[in-house]
Formats: C-alpha cells, structure tokens, sequence
C-alpha cells in the first residue's frame, strides 16, 4: 500500500553554493525549526519539458531523526514539505 503525503509550505534556510537554493540546511514546519542533518536523496523533475512545472525534491532525514520530502519549485520560488511516514513492514515501500 502505497501512502500518498499532503505537501504544506515551508520556509527553507538553505546553502547557496554554484547555485540558488542548491542545499537545504533547515526549514520551519507548522511554527518548529527543523535541522537538517543528511540529505538522503535528491532527484529534479519536468526540467526540460516545457509543460511540465519544475520541481526540485530532496529526501531529508532531520536532527530528531525524521524524514521529510522538500520540494523547491524555481518558477514561484517556493517550497514546501510532506512528512514520510514509515510504511508497516508488510509494505512494499
């Protein structure tokens, strides 16, 4: 069973390095700070089809050990966030 998370805005501190908002450092979620501890993943998605909004996704496990999905989109300069949330270990996820 597949779970699909509801992504909510965020504010996002974030290392600019060759690029804008290349890495995020910590991000406040519902009035609490977050510090970002490891980026697990990141993947980008639609850059090339015009069609498609851009969006860039970064798996994020936090200080307190939690997992988010961030997800920066460039057009509107914004980001937002869903909380991963451990599937049961029956699960295929």
């Amino acid at each position: 069973m597949k779970k699909e998370g509801v992504f909510e805005d965020v504010a996002v501190e974030c290392y600019s390095g060759y690029k804008e908002e290349e890495t995020p450092r910590a991000f406040i979620r519902r009035s609490r700070r977050f510090e970002v501890l490891e980026v697990l993943d990141r993947w980008y998605e639609g850059g090339m089809d015009p069609t498609r909004v851009a969006h860039n996704y970064f798996k994020v496990k936090t200080a307190e050990g939690e997992i988010f999905l961030l997800r920066y989109t460039p057009r509107f300069e914004s980001w937002t966030a869903c909380r991963q949330v451990s599937a049961p270990y029956y699960s295929d996820n």
